[in-house]
């Protein structure tokens, strides 16, 4: 565990997304390389290796079982083996033969042109917001005066600044865009490169749509069309598409966008001055995703212009939402930090009282702006996973708004929009305009009410551990830093819960083509093992110690084979998904409860980057009674977004969160009384 190359693996993991933001940063200042490197293809793992892999991931449950007097290890396991070599001995072997033949038929792998889309995502009927959106937080710009960002009294608004910061983020994304897309960041002579550019790029000009049954992407928009050259902003529930892209591919220079957001806040304020109130019709994209499909077809049912307004909403670059206040969480929310919670909530969900309204939630980004100048992203999650998203998040915000791309000066009062009389441009934007019926505003308001059902139930706060960072487990204790924080949390879920769970963490599979992700199971026989020893007061702290670094030796082989191609959770996913019922077949394997067990991932976790700068991050939990936990390692601090469920009696985001940080506290305990033993 204290080997060079041991520390170097985590050092690699953890400096992932380093080097892509740093290589954004720079651009590319290398000389183009003589040969293009290429990606290989995602592997089709060998089938034995994957069963014998699964039997060693059940041994933590049927230890578990064993020792709350159910059937004795050696019998149930045994019991597993049996299964295992039948299906290896027979259907399993064709169920791996058709794989390599789809595999061959693939024009990239296996996996992402026939499985992951649609298993992963669209075929999951629930609504979208908190259950599947991922929701990042973005720090705040310097350059924003406190009286803006923290006014004395806060008043409901648009504001200069609020546009201003709008229109310089939107510009810094679309620049990000226009950078890959001219291989001047990210080139195509790197590896890293020929991944990354592929999976940013799926976030752009596209959307996702309703359909019964299985959701689908919206078309490519041709380079031709205008549509693909501007940006879906919402402010109050209406819907504008903004020019935004030069025909060239650049941003437009930002000072036009500003101009164009101060007409379209002055749109709505005469809007709302006379009366008008807009048809929420996004609200109806935080439905069931059946109920949605059926609202989609009939609004396109209604009017040719609906069929425009969507055609253009989907082909739009990116989205922005303008938010008309800056929100507070009432004073009886118990949180640590009532700014940064009210600050991720409002990413989530928007608005507590009336969640859901001024989003399009099946955008794949979209930036979010309160009149304070909070700003965060909230991101439709079956493009690309929430890592890449984050690269151009960065990009955005690592540069404030520079005061020499705007002409005219804004001062740092809560200055009204409609205070200010300067002209402004009446072109380059459009208002789209939605044709309803009393279908349409009935549904809105039924999908309104149980999107709140959803957010009021959802439990998120973000943990800012400052004791220690990445630079003390790695220099000090001399440990993997991803593999301890995961035993962090197989430590804070037994003393929160008094048992075990199956535990998912994200891998990368960026050594490939095309590649997504793969699972971690964290939950292993050596993890319980450290973890039981953690909560004995009879066992010392050198076997203690002997017990934690052999669960991370443990941990970090499993990551390595989850990198590269070797996991097991896709492959079992894909061999299940050969087999053809309608022909009979079936395989008591995959109907075994403890295959279920072992991927009812309670404890859904995910590393995204240091996240300098970003206030945090988040995702919701997979089951009732589970936790989603997105988690940031700097050099010195650990960011934990952590989000359950209320009306579950045994989750506690707040507990849980204290419990994270008592188990890492503890864990410097334990390396350091062993560290100071050897002086």
């Amino acid at each position: 565990m204290h080997s060079t190359a041991y520390r170097a693996l985590s050092r690699r993991r953890l400096s992932m997304h380093s080097q892509l933001v740093s290589s954004a940063r720079r651009g590319n200042s290398s000389k183009t390389a003589t040969a293009i490197p290429t990606l290989p293809r995602l592997p089709v793992p060998a089938l034995h290796q994957t069963l014998k892999a699964y039997l060693k991931s059940l041994e933590p449950f049927l230890l578990e079982d064993e020792a709350r007097g159910g059937s004795d290890f050696k019998s149930a396991y045994d019991a597993r083996l049996k299964l295992v070599e039948d299906f290896e001995g027979g259907l399993g072997q064709l169920c791996q033969q058709r794989l390599l033949e789809l595999d061959k038929n693939s024009p990239h792998n296996w996996l992402d042109d026939n499985i992951w889309l649609n298993k992963a995502y669209h075929e999951w009927r629930a609504p979208l917001i908190v259950n599947s959106n991922w929701w990042l937080a973005l720090g705040d710009d310097e350059n924003v005066p406190n009286d803006v960002r923290y006014p004395s009294i806060a008043r409901p608004g648009y504001t200069d600044w609020q546009v201003r910061r709008a229109a310089w983020l939107v510009h810094r994304v679309l620049d990000f865009k226009a950078q890959l897309e001219r291989n001047k960041i990210y080139p195509d002579t790197t590896r890293t490169g020929l991944w990354f550019r592929h999976a940013a790029l799926q976030f752009y000009n596209t959307c996702r749509i309703p359909q019964r049954g299985c959701d689908r992407f919206s078309p490519a928009p041709s380079s031709t069309d205008p549509n693909a050259r501007k940006v879906l902003v919402m402010a109050a529930d209406w819907m504008y598409a903004v020019e935004a892209v030069s025909h060239d591919g650049s941003s437009v220079d930002p000072a036009i966008l500003e101009r164009r957001l101060r007409a379209i806040v002055r749109d709505v304020q005469v809007r709302l001055g006379e009366g008008e109130r807009a048809v929420p019709v996004g609200v109806l994209t935080t439905d069931d995703r059946d109920r949605w499909a059926d609202n989609y077809e009939h609004l396109l049912s209604l009017s040719p212009a609906n069929r425009a307004s969507f055609d253009t909403l989907t082909s739009t670059v990116l989205a922005l939402s303008l938010d008309d206040y800056a929100y507070a969480l009432p004073p009886s929310h118990r949180t640590s930090d009532p700014d940064l919670a009210a600050h991720m909530h409002n990413i989530r969900s928007g608005h507590d009282a009336r969640p859901g309204h001024n989003r399009w939630y099946d955008k794949p980004f979209t930036l979010i702006v309160e009149a304070n100048t909070r700003a965060g992203v909230l991101g439709e999650h079956s493009p690309v996973d929430a890592l890449v998203p984050s690269v151009a998040a960065d990009y955005a915000i690592v540069q404030g708004v520079d005061d020499d791309a705007f002409p005219a000066r804004i001062g740092s009062g809560m200055l009204a929009i409609d205070a200010v009389s300067d002209a402004v441009d009446t072109a380059g934007w459009e208002r789209l305009d939605w044709v309803t019926d009393e279908r349409i505003v009935k549904e809105c308001e039924e999908a309104a009410r149980r999107a709140k059902e959803i957010v009021d139930d959802s439990d998120v706060d973000e943990l800012v551990f400052t004791a220690y960072g990445v630079n003390w487990i790695k220099d000090e204790a001399r440990l993997s830093p991803d593999a301890f924080i995961q035993m962090a949390l197989q430590l804070a879920w037994y003393r929160t819960r008094g048992d075990f769970t199956a535990t998912y963490e994200t891998a990368l599979t960026r050594l490939f083509k095309h590649g997504r992700t793969e699972t971690i199971r964290t939950l292993s026989a050596d993890s319980r093992a450290w973890v039981l020893a953690m909560a004995d007061p009879k066992c010392s702290n050198a076997t203690r110690l002997e017990l934690l670094r052999r669960a991370l030796q443990t941990h970090t082989a499993l990551i390595r084979q989850a990198a590269t191609g070797r996991g097991i959770d896709r492959h079992l996913l894909g061999l299940r998904l050969m087999l053809r019922p309608d022909a009979g077949e079936s395989h008591p394997l995959f109907e075994d409860d403890l295959f279920t067990r072992s991927q009812t991932w309670k404890l859904s976790t995910s590393g995204l980057s240091a996240g300098y700068q970003f206030r945090g991050t988040g995702f919701g939990a997979q089951y009732h009674d589970g936790y989603g936990i997105s988690y940031m390692p700097a050099a010195e601090r650990l960011r934990f977004g952590v989000e359950s469920k209320w009306s579950c009696p045994v989750m506690d985001t707040q507990g849980f969160m204290d419990a994270i940080t008592e188990a890492l506290l503890d864990m410097r305990t334990l390396c350091t009384s062993a560290l100071q033993a050897h002086l």
